[in-house]
């Protein structure tokens, strides 16, 4: 097995945002509490045990035994739980929608960053206890985006007419299409077999899908004692109550999202606020709720209620609330003894929005980090690489840019007319000068005739480079094809290709090499190329 690796500011796939919080770009130091380096986290932890309630603790220990009443957990993940009693004890966290068999592989990366993270953090600071955790996203009510996966080919899907947190979900008959589907389409073998047996494990009928997702990880991620967490939980939703209460009062995340939605203008917006973050959740419904005027209307249902209603109906029922993509960071970072939050760039993105949000509700703005993102390839794949001259950078590159550069390198004729254009714009220099000594009516003239040139020039360029790309077409052709094993449909391989995928191809090996070298402050794509 070898390796390689790019760093994320030179590919095309991470935005400027990302690549300016990378580079700790001074412009946008103010969005953020604290860089991920390992020294900052220890001044994260001195920040986190100064303002986070102890009593929270046991609230969080005793409603985490709870959830996992219905599976044989490990004891590694038994004592992690029983050490969030301790005020030495803190998190580190990332967190995923419930995808059918985890989705795309990113999410198996997210959950590897953070529990790699919290072993880089126990070495620094072996006075202290880390513990990872994997936030569910069980309040999600768009079902669509999680119902499906593929294996190879083949997208395996779950339909339901179940409606609501998904979370809630129950693995029922409608399900049993899906387990055919399974079994049908994993061939047989021992790493087909183990991908049956775990699929079936967890998506036992009567389960709901929090359940089986809590199941599935576990089974994956037990020796490392990661925590799988579920908010959607009525002790937990006690915490929130205040906050819940201040934002039906005083619309607060509006206000100051809004305020530095104007201050990251450079930046495209990754989510714009709503003047109430919240749902209103059910069973079989979460919606939204809508200010008007002094009172407020459940969206879709005709149900309206005025304020000193709805503040005491979050009072005595709090679990009837759900925070928004917005306010569920807030939520997290009030339950948990937390340091840190791991994940993708989009999510970076609306965190580095919530700053501001953060200390108008005076809780601590946790270290946001950049999950590791990986690039698996096997032995016949980097010996076609090899054979076709082409760097990992390059397949990185979009389709139209990677069959120019393939072009230019294999031909021996050179395409860049710059030596051309700047003299032609030479030319014109004196023929400017000229006119202008004649009769200046003629400069419109002059540059008009040079903008026709250089048009010229750029589609004379376009005509040549179009007509060597047919003589080295079959070359071009297997480089490309090889982008497309790589990155399929031209999208990153691990926001397509699925675990189950992955299993099969490299087995625990595998998985285990993940555990081993991803390093979660690496700002650099890994490639890992398998034998």
């Amino acid at each position: 097995m070898d390796s390689d690796c790019i760093d994320y500011r030179k590919l095309p796939q991470f935005s400027e945002l990302i690549r300016d919080y990378l580079d700790q770009n001074t412009t946008l130091q103010w969005a953020y509490n604290r860089y991920p380096t390992l020294s900052n986290y220890g001044a994260q932890i001195q920040e986190k045990a100064a303002h986070y309630p102890h009593d929270f603790r046991k609230i969080v220990v005793e409603t985490l035994h709870q959830q996992y009443k219905n599976i044989a957990y490990s004891k590694a993940t038994q004592n992690n739980i029983d050490a969030l009693l301790d005020r030495n004890t803190f998190t580190v966290t990332t967190g995923h929608q419930l995808n059918l068999f985890t989705g795309p592989l990113y999410c198996i990366y997210k959950i590897i960053s953070v529990i790699n993270q919290c072993k880089q953090l126990q070495k620094q600071y072996p006075e202290n206890r880390f513990v990872p955790v994997y936030w569910m996203a069980t309040e999600d009510h768009d079902f669509e985006e999680i119902q499906s996966f593929h294996f190879e080919q083949t997208k395996i899907t779950w339909k339901t007419e179940q409606k609501g947190a998904v979370g809630r979900f129950v693995i029922d008959a409608s399900f049993d299409p899906t387990r055919e589907q399974i079994l049908a389409t994993i061939p047989s073998g021992e790493r087909g077999d183990y991908l049956r047996n775990l699929f079936l494990d967890a998506y036992k009928e009567g389960r709901t899908l929090a359940e089986a997702t809590r199941y599935l990880v576990h089974e994956l991620f037990q020796e490392e004692g990661i925590v799988i967490l579920d908010g959607d939980a009525p002790a937990f939703k006690k915490v929130l109550v205040p906050y819940l209460q201040k934002e039906i009062t005083e619309s607060t995340s509006f206000h100051s999202v809004q305020h530095t939605i104007t201050q990251l203008s450079p930046y495209p917006i990754q989510v714009n606020p709503r003047e109430i973050n919240l749902f209103y959740l059910t069973d079989g419904s979460r919606e939204r709720i809508i200010k008007n005027g002094n009172s407020f209307k459940i969206n879709t249902t005709g149900q309206t209620f005025e304020h000193q209603e709805l503040v005491d109906l979050i009072a005595q029922q709090p679990e009837l609330f759900s925070p928004n993509v917005l306010l569920r960071p807030l939520y997290q970072e009030l339950l948990l003894p937390n340091l840190g939050y791991i994940g993708g760039g989009g999510e970076l993105a609306y965190w580095l929005e919530l700053k501001a949000m953060f200390a108008a509700f005076a809780v601590p703005f946790p270290i946001v980090q950049l999950r590791n993102s990986v690039l698996n390839v096997s032995f016949k794949q980097e010996q076609k690489r090899e054979k076709l001259h082409v760097n990992y950078s390059d397949l990185f590159l979009s389709e139209t840019e990677l069959r120019t550069l393939a072009t230019q390198r294999l031909s021996t004729l050179n395409f860049d007319f710059s030596a051309q254009k700047e003299l032609l714009k030479a030319q014109f220099e004196n023929l400017k000068l000229l006119a202008s000594q004649t009769d200046k009516s003629f400069i419109g003239a002059v540059l008009a005739q040079e903008r026709k040139q250089m048009k010229g020039l750029d589609h004379l360029q376009k005509r040549m480079l179009k007509a060597e790309k047919r003589v080295h077409q079959q070359a071009i052709e297997r480089i490309i094809n090889l982008q497309l094993e790589l990155f399929p449909n031209h999208v990153l391989q691990e926001r397509v290709v699925n675990f189950s995928s992955f299993y099969m191809q490299f087995g625990p090996k595998g998985l285990e090499r993940l555990r081993n070298s991803l390093h979660p402050l690496s700002s650099h794509f890994s490639i890992f190329i398998y034998e």
